[in-house]
């Protein structure tokens, strides 16, 4: 069994959490990680309105018994959704789980703070990750580079910056972006992580609610697969690497490009039928790096269990045996 802050803190078995994701984390997804032993999450934002995500709230409770959380992430758009309602709703059915993203997320931190709440606040920077700490975040997710969807303005990989964080942060953290198995969780824990954070792997589970094909495909892709789109717009987002991605980088390449240009390549809507139609060209959606290590489509039961397993034989067994070996070595009392 591996204990770690952040198993105590959000009350979960293994240190392994479902992040967010746009139109994938619904009840069936958030439910079925839960209940194997991780951190499930629902994504307020894939819901219409907070009386929808109420209802979703309700439908997660009759799948699972365990714990799980809400995820709000502020966006940059012109006609804000009402995050308030929507913090307002979950907290009023009892979540007391939540992850945070995006930015100036002080008066939504405050306000989950004032009722009780854990909050898990993404960061892809360690000045932003201590800025959240003063703000009084209680588990920080520290996304390196290779994580789909927004991965930042610097270009910092996990390795450096899961490093970086271990020197910095005092609040326990989550590793994000480029894991989606046992080494990758093992890695993150040596490297001063309490947990981990997966989102790709997730989207390719059983109960994900994404369109079987989508997830066939992702199995058959590798780490060259993803694209960055919105380079020039200093809003940087990796999403998997097809016809319309391309395009979309093709126009920010052109001089004067502008949003606009774009607006209809990147709907949210087309995203969406990417998902229900199972069409992988058809728009723009989200694909980590951890793509090229996906090689099946399990229960997330099967995942969670198998990852924990894994995880605990390399901690008792390889990484003990490499220190025993390096102890026996004639050359470990040597003078270099």
């Amino acid at each position: 069994m591996i204990v770690t802050p952040i198993t105590k803190l959000l009350g979960i078995r293994v240190p392994i959490v479902q992040g967010g994701m746009q139109w994938v984390g619904l009840p069936s997804l958030a439910a079925a990680v839960s209940s194997a032993g991780g951190l499930g999450i629902l994504t307020a934002l894939t819901q219409p309105n907070p009386d929808a995500l109420r209802e979703a709230i309700r439908e997660t409770r009759r799948k699972t018994d365990k714990p799980f959380g809400v995820n709000i992430t502020l966006l940059p758009t012109i006609n804000p959704p009402d995050y308030e309602g929507f913090a307002r709703a979950a907290v009023a059915e009892g979540v007391r789980i939540f992850e945070t993203a995006g930015n100036n997320p002080k008066k939504l931190i405050g306000y989950l703070k004032s009722e009780g709440c854990v909050v898990i606040h993404k960061c892809t920077t360690i000045r932003h990750a201590k800025s959240a700490e003063k703000m009084g975040v209680d588990i920080l997710s520290i996304d390196g580079f290779e994580c789909a969807g927004h991965p930042g303005e610097e270009d910092i990989p996990g390795l450096v910056l899961l490093a970086r964080a271990a020197e910095e942060l005092k609040a326990p953290y989550l590793a994000s972006g480029g894991i989606a198995d046992s080494r990758g969780f093992v890695a993150a824990l040596a490297l001063g992580a309490s947990g981990i954070n997966m989102g790709t792997r997730f989207m390719c589970t059983v109960e994900s609610p994404i369109h079987d094909r989508i997830k066939e495909k992702i199995v058959t892709s590798t780490e060259q697969d993803t694209i960055h789109i919105f380079r020039t717009m200093n809003n940087t987002a990796r999403v998997f690497k097809n016809r319309v991605s391309k395009e979309v980088v093709a126009i920010e390449q052109r001089p004067g490009s502008k949003f606009e240009d774009v607006r209809d390549l990147v709907s949210g809507a087309r995203g969406r039928q990417v998902y229900e139609l199972g069409d992988p060209d058809y728009g723009i959606w989200s694909l980590g790096l951890s793509a090229g290590l996906i090689h099946d489509i399990p229960t997330c039961e099967d995942l969670v269990r198998r990852m924990e397993q894994e995880a605990e034989e390399l901690m008792s067994s390889r990484l003990r045996i490499l220190t025993r070996n390096t102890r026996a070595s004639p050359f470990a009392k040597a003078k270099l």
